[in-house]
């Protein structure tokens, strides 16, 4: 029998060369074919090479009986390798795709535990990738989608790394065999109402039956669309470069671009630059859905339209489009009150507020724009606060959340608008400090 034990390892041993300097390497670990070949593979490399050290994950979903006894078939098989192994167990929530549902479980939990550098190694394979980009070509995906499962990507403060992605299931079962290895079959491969599994038993047989390099070809196709999204990521960067210009409403914390910027590009660019924007935001819209920025971006000058996402909306004013989500959407009632003014005070779901100067003698509070506001500015008397907020351009969507400084029942500061934060019976400045948006990190 042919030896392909030097020739899997050593090529292994070659892809995983950026990330031997890792604290650690985490191996998601089913109990599978895949992984149980991947977990081996390290483990007999780890006696001669000098490799980070090794950890196996096993992540039960506890969506059917059979799972219950993988954690301790795990266990065995991590003993006999000596690798220590952590069990995880996840809540799979009801959805329309339970393999999506469980996906998301599963690297939700494999994100809780990487830490800072470490890398987590995944056990997909070729045949994988191509089934992957069959499975999105049939979902009508575009470029990024159609790039399929990329080599690695930021996972947490660590990395994913799929580092069998260029070795076919044929060459794990070769190994597997050749070693004599266990591993658990899942008994719902065989349920052929999941798409992945109606693909591999029944749509890639007849594919290779043809074109026997089928699932090669694919897998190469992908890493050609992978490297076209790479170039269409630089054209964004290069767009959003243009369009993420200085304004003055910046401390508000809301991503922003320049829409005459954007409306500038081809309608394909712009798709693109906004694709790029918000995927660090919101998941993506689909297709249909991308009407919504038509609308927005061509809405008459006085309109204030708005275009809802899945975890967010994008509004348009100040000939900007603004980014909100989260608590940072809805307008603010009540009173907060500020009894002791030389400290910051805390505002419930929206930042801080502090005093530079001297305070006035009353009872100081902080309050929210509900209409019919009047404040008194030096030299011109009692102002409606609308026309103010109106004068100096202040986005509609921020209104609602802009601090007011009461004295009693006298309105005498707005936060952070030159002009209007300073007291006309007092010498004082107020500052507000918003809640960073950081859903970019997401």
């Amino acid at each position: 029998m042919r030896q392909l034990t030097p020739d899997l390892s050593a090529r292994l041993l070659l892809t995983l060369t950026p990330w031997r300097n890792a604290p650690t390497w985490r191996i998601a670990f089913s109990g599978g074919l895949d992984s149980t070949v991947l977990l081996h593979l390290l483990a007999q490399l780890a006696k001669s090479q000098a490799l980070p050290e090794l950890q196996a994950i096993h992540v039960h979903h506890g969506l059917q009986a059979a799972a219950d006894a993988w954690p301790q078939h795990c266990q065995a098989v991590c003993d006999g390798l000596g690798v220590p192994l952590a069990v995880m167990r996840v809540q799979v929530q009801a959805g329309a795709s339970l393999e999506r549902a469980a996906r998301e479980a599963r690297y939700a939990a494999f994100a809780q535990v990487i830490q800072v550098d470490e890398v987590l190694l995944t056990a997909q394979h070729r045949d994988d990738q191509a089934e992957t980009l069959m499975f999105r070509l049939l979902r009508g995906a575009g470029v990024r989608g159609l790039s399929a499962m990329p080599a690695h990507r930021a996972l947490g403060p660590g990395h994913l790394v799929r580092p069998l992605l260029d070795v076919s299931r044929a060459e794990l079962e070769a190994y597997a065999c050749e070693h004599q290895l266990r591993w658990v079959e899942d008994p719902s491969n065989g349920d052929q109402q999941f798409s992945r599994n109606y693909l591999r038993q029944q749509v890639f047989p007849v594919l290779s039956r043809r074109w026997p390099q089928a699932a090669a070809t694919l897998a190469r196709s992908a890493g050609h669309l992978r490297e076209a999204q790479g170039l269409l990521d630089e054209l964004a960067q290069m767009d959003l470069a243009q369009a993420a210009t200085a304004h003055e409403f910046a401390w508000l914390g809301h991503p922003s671009l320049d829409l005459a910027a954007l409306a500038g590009l081809s309608a394909a660019r712009q798709r693109n630059a906004l694709g790029h924007w918000l995927a660090t935001l919101t998941r993506l819209p689909d297709t249909d859905h991308w009407s919504g920025w038509d609308s927005l971006r061509d809405a008459a000058a006085d309109a204030r339209p708005i275009w809802r996402l899945a975890d967010g909306e994008v509004h348009r004013a100040n000939g900007r489009v603004w980014w909100l989500s989260g608590d940072r959407l809805p307008a603010l009632t009540g009173t907060v009150p500020w009894p002791d003014p030389a400290t910051e005070l805390a505002l419930p779901g929206n930042g801080r507020l502090s005093l530079v100067g001297e305070p006035p003698h009353g009872l100081l509070s902080v309050r929210y724009r509900q209409g019919g506001e009047v404040m008194q500015l030096p030299g011109r008397g009692h102002r409606d606060l609308k026309r103010l907020l109106n004068e100096r351009q202040v986005p509609w969507f921020a209104r609602g959340r802009l601090p007011l400084l009461y004295c009693d029942e006298q309105l005498i500061a707005v936060a952070n608008l030159p002009g209007l934060d300073v007291s006309a019976q007092a010498n004082l400045v107020l500052r507000w400090q918003p809640v960073i948006n950081d859903q970019g990190l997401s």
